[in-house]
């Protein structure tokens, strides 16, 4: 069969997998605080793999430039990217190389000055700080969309708590409670002790009439605690009128039949066409490859595999390599996943991904599990999203094509974008870290259909 009718039949034949959201937004409500504890889970090492050098497209490399005099990461244009504008080399990465470290909890006494509760209130809405609405609820119609991660504090002044208790949870969470996931805001700089003191005063200010009795809702959906929680419905992602991923993953057809400069195309090698060649490969990745001492996603080995097959360079994102990527895991659609974590290499890379998991990175020191396990953030919202769980499985759909910065990501791009949120640059699309912490999260969708590509 030619590969346009593998294609072709292929759509013909899709399958719904269930749809679970992977992310609360693309916008940056994603990693905010939580006022709250739970205890972190345990951690095992793991040898990490060699050093990679990157065969990526420039933007998704990762690398800090001097430009004008400036250092800068060099980042992707899509507007969601390109609004943070912050270097945060100075924050701790996924890197396995990393050295730097987060400074230790801090005490601060509350400063003398009086609190302004209008400036308070200013601090607490700002975009540029926080919000801090992205995860807790207080009064105003123009909280919107207010988040549920942390605890309501539309009534908190009637706690009566002591202004240098909350002072002190603000600045650093870390004194008075084990692995908070609330950002430390005055220990990394965001909020100063004169800001946090603001802060202090506005949320004494929040009282309920009677006592303890949040005000009446206007709007039910206002309310992260009573919103309606309406499952997104993008339609069928297997439909090319519906899905434009999928006219990208045409253009792969030709990728895939065009001879390189060493003689051969991929259809030279693949016996029996696209559609038996390629049917369940991709159902068993990331997985471990002993002549790169390390795991690789599809996306991964194609950057490795295809110029050494065909002489063609193909840099992770690139149009070309994500047209592939897609192409190949379609083949695959509706088949279980069935990766390996069980083999030695497979399970040292396992443990290495789910530490990275629970690791604590960046200027607002926060891990993935803040927001997407159960006893954290998954479930609730953030901003005006759902946070998904990581254990239901975020794997399987990707490459997605993205609604709001309308444009295909596979999950490199998507933990890339997660990175700046957490305030630490982002690594290169094809760095190790990111292969453990797939192979990890690919695990919870092991036994469920892949159906790729899809839609966010």
């Amino acid at each position: 069969m030619r590969p346009k009718q593998a294609f072709k039949q292929h759509l013909r034949g899709r399958s719904e997998g269930p749809r679970l959201p992977l992310v609360a937004s693309v916008l940056v409500f994603g990693a905010l605080a939580v006022l709250g504890c739970v205890p972190g889970a345990e951690r095992r090492e793991a040898s990490a793999p060699p050093r990679w050098t990157s065969r990526a497209i420039p933007e998704a490399k990762g690398e800090v430039k001097e430009v004008d005099g400036k250092r800068v990461q060099i980042r992707y244009k899509d507007d969601v990217f390109s609004a943070v504008t912050a270097n945060f080399e100075q924050w701790p990465t996924y890197a396995y190389s990393e050295t730097k470290k987060f400074p230790p909890p801090s005490r601060v006494p509350m400063p003398g000055v009086k609190g302004d509760p209008k400036k308070g209130r200013e601090l607490f809405m700002s975009r540029e700080k926080a919000p801090c609405t992205g995860c807790h609820l207080i009064p105003g119609d123009d909280v919107w969309p207010a988040g549920s991660v942390g605890p309501d504090l539309s009534v908190i002044g009637d706690r009566r708590l002591p202004d240098q208790y909350l002072f002190q949870f603000i600045w650093d969470a870390r004194v008075v409670l084990p692995d908070p996931s609330m950002p430390p805001w005055g220990t990394s700089g965001i909020l100063s002790p004169e800001e946090t003191r603001h802060i202090v005063a506005f949320l004494q200010t929040l009282k309920g009439n009677p006592p303890f009795v949040p005000p009446a809702e206007k709007d039910p959906a206002r309310n992260p605690h009573t919103r309606p929680r309406v499952a997104n419905y993008w339609g069928d992602n297997l439909d090319p009128a519906n899905n434009p991923a999928i006219l990208l993953a045409e253009s792969g057809l030709a990728v895939w039949s065009t001879k390189g400069p060493a003689g051969k195309a991929c259809a030279d090698c693949h016996d029996g066409g696209l559609e038996k060649a390629m049917k369940g490969v991709a159902t068993k990745y990331p997985r471990y490859f002993s002549a790169y001492g390390r795991v690789m996603s599809i996306e991964d080995f194609l950057t490795v595999h295809a110029p050494e097959k065909t002489g063609n360079e193909m840099l992770a994102q690139s149009p070309a390599h994500l047209a592939m990527a897609i192409l190949i895991k379609m083949q695959s659609n509706g088949m279980p996943v069935s990766i390996d974590v069980t083999s030695p290499e497979a399970r040292a890379a396992y443990e290495r991904g789910r530490a990275l998991y629970h690791q604590r990175v960046g200027r607002r020191n926060h891990a993935c599990a803040d927001c997407h396990d159960a006893d954290r953030g998954a479930g609730r919202f953030a901003g005006g999203r759902v946070l998904s769980l990581a254990q239901n499985g975020m794997t399987k759909h990707f490459p997605v094509w993205f609604t709001i910065p309308r444009t295909t990501w596979s999950i490199r791009t998507r933990f890339q974008f997660c990175m700046l949120p957490l305030g630490t640059n982002y690594l290169a699309a094809d760095a190790p870290e990111y292969a453990d912490l797939e192979l990890y999260l690919t695990a919870f969708d092991n036994g469920k259909p892949l159906s790729v590509p899809g839609i966010r």
